[in-house]
C-alpha cells in the first residue's frame, strides 16, 4: 500500500540504531493514531511495528485484527515476535477490560502467541505486587500438566508464572521448586548481569529473599 506523508516522514526518521526510547519519544509526540499504526504496521518493519502497538487505539483492537496482527507476526523471527507480542499485551491488551477480557479468554487458543500472552498476563498479575488472584492453585495444577508439552515461547510464560506463585505464596513455593526441578527448564541458562535466573529454584530464591518472604 502507498504510505501516506505522514508515515513516510516516520519512516525516514527510524533505522536500525533507533532505540526503543526514540520510539517511545516519537509516539509520544504522536499520540493516538490508529489509522497512522495500520500503515507502519503495514511495512512489516520491526521497529515500525513496535511504534505502531504504541500509538494503536486499543478500543479498535477487536479478536478479529488482533488475529490478523497474530498472523503478521509470525513472519518475525522468534525473539522479534514474542517481542512484537508482549510489546502489544503490556502497551494495549491490558489497558482496556474489553481487550483484558479477550486476554482471558486464550488459555485455550490454537495461537501460541495469544496462549503466551494468557500465562504472561497472569504472571504480570502476580508480579505486580498487587494481592494475588485466588486462582494460584488452579494455575499451578494446569502449569504442571501442560507445561513439557507446550511450544517454547509458551513454557516460558508458563514458568514466568510459577516463579511469581513461588515468591509470593509460601504454601506452593515447594511445588514450583520442584516443578523447575522435574522440568530443568532454564537451567544452567545464562542472563545479563544484574537478571535473575529463570530457572525455578534459583529464581524463587533469589526474588524471594529480595522480598523478605
Amino acid at each position: 500500500m502507498k504510505l501516506s506523508s505522514k508515515a513516510e516522514n516516520i519512516l525516514a526518521q527510524i533505522n536500525n540504531k533507533t532505540k526503543l526510547g526514540d520510539l517511545r519519544k516519537i509516539a509520544k509526540e504522536i499520540q493516538k493514531d490508529h489509522e497512522l499504526a495500520m500503515e507502519l504496521w503495514s511495512t512489516k518493519r520491526f521497529l515500525l511495528r513496535q511504534l505502531a502497538i504504541l500509538i494503536m487505539d486499543n478500543k479498535l483492537l477487536s479478536q478479529d485484527l488482533i488475529n490478523t496482527l497474530d498472523k503478521d507476526a509470525q513472519t518475525h523471527s522468534l525473539d522479534e515476535r514474542n517481542q512484537l507480542t508482549d510489546w502489544l499485551m503490556a502497551n494495549q491488551l491490558t489497558k482496556d477490560k474489553k481487550t483484558i477480557t479477550l486476554i482471558q479468554s486464550w488459555e485455550d487458543s490454537p495461537s501460541t502467541l495469544q496462549r503466551r500472552i494468557f500465562w504472561y498476563y497472569q504472571g504480570r498479575l502476580r508480579w505486580m505486587g498487587q494481592t494475588p488472584p485466588p486462582n494460584n492453585e488452579e494455575l499451578l495444577s494446569k502449569i504442571e500438566n501442560q507445561i513439557e508439552k507446550e511450544e517454547p515461547e509458551v513454557q516460558w510464560a508458563m514458568n514466568f508464572v510459577a516463579g511469581w506463585i513461588g515468591v509470593y505464596d509460601k504454601k506452593y513455593r515447594n511445588r514450583c521448586v520442584a516443578l523447575g526441578e522435574k522440568t530443568g527448564l532454564y537451567k544452567g541458562k545464562k542472563v545479563s548481569k544484574g537478571c535473575t535466573p529463570e530457572y525455578l529454584p534459583e529464581f524463587i530464591t533469589i526474588e524471594s529473599n529480595k522480598r523478605n518472604l
